[in-house]
């Protein structure tokens, strides 16, 4: 019997390796040189809201079909499609356009974990671009609005008692034909705009839970109160019921406290570690439902005690504080874009790569520029030690953009009509929501360089309420508003900064882009011809010299008021060639350890003086 099952299991593996191959003609990372159709991205997708083993992994092969999009369900389908990579993408293995003619649907059958009996079974979707409707066994779930946060669902009552399930999933996603945040995403890309993605592009999964769970917490460090406050939300709560939490390091409890579901609760962590850059301690934390001194279910998750917020220096000039002291904030620009996913790293090794590359060049902060992330790219930052400014997908561009701080008449905001504004506001909403237990996430910036730019006050106030443990940089890079706690300049390509006697007084001032330094690296290149850099050079010395003369300059600035910067950018991006390393991640265009050397005079004690 059980050499009939190796049998099996190796007849089902060599049948999906070859229904599925990547498509031919783009450069490819090192991890999808090695990805199995059978195998993809198989971690635990939420590494701070984790059940242990009571969940299922549904990446793979899935039945795919095109239709029009006044269309019903398809009566066949056209093949079969890798997920969780966009259909665009090559290693979805289809590599089609959609459009906002067409629909895309997915089809896939399933069997329940196997401790499903007696328990509700929750389906989770990472993240799925952009209009989805979930059908399980024929019957409408859930519909959802939204490209970048991720969303579930209780699918019990839609379940069969056959072994096989079935789920159904109807996408429609208008790219830039439509009002919805998109990013950077458009039907012919060019210069700094990139080829759509459409569809399931995080990871798709199962989850088992009794009847009274836990469906949400979340969690505020205060390190002057030395308190952890945290709220949860509790499914079908019985009175007489407990939520317990638990705080543990190296697996010692050093703080427990309880609460009745959904009430605030109050965690004292006594002389608590501090997270930064430097030495980024998690703390371990275990939250369960107790009823009559029994865990009805149970969460492990862990957060961080840190502080961002604002002072002013010796001249009066307002600086950014990690933990009550200055740390210059310095690092890239990443997109998050790979050339064989799109929006997907082909593996978690591939995701951690980046992160891991940034910090080991001496960054210390990552600007993620007009996307969100996977759960776990922000885990890896957290266990890292890189703050993260985390930007909000753009959308429903057309206003005028004005780049020079203090300038009046030329900015405009965008007229957004009632829908358009609402996905936006909704979509904000729920990335904030989905991200605020994020430690590393330190900075919320709502618009850059104007890209739909509307109701700047209210909305960058209304971010502000909505979170008061973090900064807010209202505007990056233009149409600048007196809000916010950042004014944000953008300069290709050499650094410059706002003169801090006429800003610096009420804001944070910093540089949110500059550099853009250029380097085609032949055979590592989305394109052979036509490739793109703000300054092309055509060797590493030179664009390292002129690099390191911005460092130099750079240390200037920062005695004179600049707090933070940004440099353009981790990777190439298709045509852009001006990153660090090319596209495919193969080449670092120079040594790390000379970019790790160049910035540690960044970071000099004494740079800036305080009262």
């Amino acid at each position: 019997m059980k050499k009939q099952l190796i049998a099996w299991l190796m007849a089902a593996s060599m049948a999906n390796a070859q229904e599925w191959k990547p498509v031919q003609g783009r450069i490819m990372t090192p991890w999808a040189e090695t990805l199995k159709a059978d195998s993809v991205l198989q971690e635990h997708p939420r590494p701070q809201f984790e059940r242990g083993t009571s969940w299922k992994n549904l990446n793979g092969l899935w039945n795919y079909a095109l239709t029009p999009r006044n269309a019903g369900r398809p009566a066949s389908w056209a093949g079969k499609i890798l997920v969780p990579f966009a259909i665009e993408s090559a290693l979805s293995g289809v590599g089609k356009t959609v459009g906002k003619d067409q629909l895309l649907w997915y089809h896939q059958s399933f069997t329940l974990p196997a401790d499903s009996k007696g328990k509700k079974v929750l389906l989770h979707f990472g993240a799925v671009d952009w209009q989805s409707e979930i059908y399980i066994n024929g019957q409408l779930v859930l519909k959802h609005e939204g490209g970048f946060d991720p969303f579930s669902m209780d699918i019990s009552p839609y379940l069969k008692k056959t072994k096989q399930q079935e789920i159904v999933v109807k996408v429609w996603d208008p790219t830039d034909e439509g009002p919805q945040p998109r990013g950077k995403q458009v039907r012919k890309p060019e210069g700094i705009w990139y080829t759509p993605v459409t569809g399931i592009w995080q990871t798709v999964w199962l989850e088992t839970v009794p009847g009274t769970y836990l469906s949400n917490i979340r969690q505020t460090p205060d390190i002057d109160a030395q308190t952890l406050t945290l709220q949860t939300t509790v499914v079908n709560p019985v009175a007489g019921d407990l939520v317990k939490f638990s705080a543990m390091k190296d697996g010692a409890v050093v703080a427990e406290t309880e609460a009745e579901p959904g009430a605030t609760a109050v965690l004292k962590v006594p002389s608590p570690e501090l997270w930064s850059p430097d030495k980024p301690f998690l703390y371990d934390l275990r939250v369960s439902i107790v009823r009559k001194g029994k865990a009805v279910d149970e969460v492990k998750s862990y957060f961080a005690m840190r502080k961002i917020s604002v002072a002013k220096d010796q001249a009066g000039t307002q600086r950014m504080m990690l933990n009550n002291k200055f740390l210059f904030h310095y690092g890239p620009l990443d997109q998050g874009w790979w050339p064989d996913g799109l929006y997907t790293a082909p593996s978690d090794a591939a995701l951690r790569f980046d992160v891991e590359k940034t910090k080991e060049m001496g960054f210390n902060m990552i600007r993620k520029h007009i996307k969100v992330e996977p759960a776990r790219w922000y885990y890896h930052c957290d266990k890292l030690g890189i703050m993260v400014w985390q930007d909000m997908p753009s959308g429903d561009l057309g206003n005028h953009w004005e780049i020079r701080p203090g300038i009046f008449g030329r900015q405009t905001d965008k007229q957004r009509s009632p829908e358009s504004e609402g996905y936006f506001r909704k979509e904000w909403n729920a990335i904030m929501d989905a991200l605020h237990n994020v430690p590393s996430i330190v900075v919320w910036v709502p618009f850059n360089e104007a890209w739909g730019q509307f109701k700047t006050k209210e909305i960058t106030e209304w971010t502000m309420a909505k979170d008061p443990s973090r900064l807010v940089n209202s505007a990056s890079g233009g149409n600048f508003e007196l809000t916010g706690h950042i004014i944000d300049l953008h300069n290709y390509p050499d650094p410059v900064m706002p003169e801090p006697v006429y800003f610096g007084e009420k804001q944070v001032i910093v540089l949110g882009e500059f550099g853009g330094l250029g380097l085609p690296v032949d055979g590592h290149v989305w394109q052979q011809k036509d490739n793109w850099g703000y300054q092309t050079f055509k060797t590493a010395g030179e664009l390292f010299k002129r690099y390191d003369s911005y460092m130099e300059k750079m240390e200037q600035l920062i005695r004179h008021g600049l707090s933070a910067a940004v440099y353009t950018q981790t990777t190439d991006v298709e045509i852009e060639t001006n990153g660090l390393m090319t596209y495919d991640r193969k080449v670092f265009k120079n040594p790390v350890e000379a970019f790790f050397k160049a910035h540690q005079r960044l970071y000099r004690p004494g740079l800036v003086k305080f009262p």
